[in-house]
């Protein structure tokens, strides 16, 4: 039985399996980010004693590299597995996960914990990747953007429940319990893949080389130019959203998992519509989101002395980011003409640029000694550099369908 000929039932357990994993991802990706000052007050007390500040941007350096290891294992991972098939590819990719966030665990320095995350970072763009292929076909013809949206759903939950839990755990348990749950969440998802996901050939006349040939396509490019630099500008907010929580809003440290509850409702919210407006008008979709984005970065750093005000802010700012992200994908899937399994991860090749770039460029903001509200602005930056982006790939789309008109 072909994944678009399962029943009702059968469909929705390899979605929900698929899910458990994104859900994993979004936990590991994310649960670092409230926990920067306990991670640097354990990996780096000496510095810590010199200086809270210095000691959390250095902690960043956590952040890039799980970006960098996503960046790197996108595109090579899902180019060399296209041929293989993706039910087997998706078991794979689960229990690497599983394995590789168990190292944080257990290494015991800075060097080796960084290591740790790069090679976490490595499946996640082809496991998201592969994935919307996966729930494309279940889902049926004609849904695209939905079925990426629905991958990226477990994404969204784990920061609505995942990360504050996790957040919840490493600051009452030690940071590591955080990667513990993380690691039991990623064998769950390998044994619900074994079990639902049906089997999905791939193809077997791809190979590496074949498509790789997706980075001739210049619009490829500039898509990928859109999610590395506009979707930045999230990431140098939210890799800091602890100390600007406790150091800016003067909140306790219990508001942090509190107000990552909140920015995981925003985010869930915004990638079910993200779905849905990208279906109907993507370029109105990219151009809003990246345009809103900018200016409620600009409000969150004007406002953030008070916490009702981020609050509200950085739900709105977590919505509109994850409006964002259906939309790369969708757009980088129409510009990659065949190249359909490398295209799909390359959307998180690209938004892990972002990721490890608003991270370093907040991080260095703070530690130059700007203050914790800094990288709103580099954020606000970004976005509008990412909106520029935009506007220039459908310039330039414009200008070549012209050309190709006969006179």
């Amino acid at each position: 039985m072909t994944p678009s000929n399962l029943s009702r039932g059968a469909a929705m357990r390899a979605l929900l399996s698929l899910a458990v994993g994104s859900f994993g991802i979004g936990m590991t990706e994310f649960v670092m980010m409230g926990l920067l000052p306990d991670i640097a007050r354990d990996l780096l007390p000496a510095l810590w004693e010199q200086s809270r500040e210095q000691a959390i941007g250095q902690t960043g350096v956590l952040v890039s590299m799980y970006a960098l290891g996503v960046v790197i294992g996108a595109p090579t991972i899902a180019g060399a597995v296209a041929r293989y098939p993706r039910h087997r590819v998706m078991l794979g990719l689960a229990i690497a996960l599983t394995v590789f966030n168990a190292l944080a665990v257990v290494l015991p320095s800075f060097g080796l914990v960084g290591m740790a995350r790069l090679l976490a970072g490595l499946p996640h763009g082809a496991y998201f990747g592969i994935g919307a292929l996966v729930a494309a076909d279940v889902l049926g013809p004609g849904r695209r953007a939905q079925g990426v949206a629905f991958i990226l759903t477990g994404l969204t939950i784990a920061n609505v429940v995942g990360v504050p839990a996790g957040t919840f755990l490493g600051q009452h348990w030690g940071w590591r319990t955080a990667f513990l749950a993380v690691t039991i969440v990623f064998a769950l998802a390998a044994v619900c893949i074994a079990l639902f996901v049906p089997a999905h050939p791939g193809d077997p006349g791809r190979t590496l080389r074949s498509e790789l040939g997706v980075f001739r396509v210049p619009q490829v490019w500039l898509t990928l130019g859109i999610g590395a630099i506009g979707f930045g500008g999230f990431f140098a907010v939210y890799s800091y959203i602890a100390p600007l929580v406790t150091e800016i809003a003067g909140a306790p440290d219990w508001a942090v998992p509190v107000t990552l509850v909140l920015v995981g409702v925003g985010m869930t919210a915004g990638n079910l519509a993200g779905g849905h407006f990208a279906d109907r008008d993507l370029r109105a979709t990219l151009h809003v989101g990246l345009a809103g984005l900018a200016a409620a970065l600009v409000l969150l750093a004007l406002l953030s002395w008070s916490y009702v005000a981020l609050v509200l802010l950085a739900v709105i700012i977590g919505a509109l980011s994850s409006l964002l992200s259906p939309a790369i994908q969708t757009r980088l899937m129409d510009v990659a003409g065949d190249n359909q399994s490398i295209a799909a991860a390359l959307n998180h090749s690209a938004l892990n640029v972002g990721n490890s770039l608003g991270a370093f460029l907040g991080g260095a903001a703070i530690a130059l000694g700007f203050g914790f509200t800094s990288p709103e602005w580099v954020g606000a930056a970004l976005a509008l550099l990412g909106l520029g982006i935009t506007v220039l790939a459908y310039r330039a789309e414009r200008r070549a369908a012209t050309a190709s008109v006969p006179a």
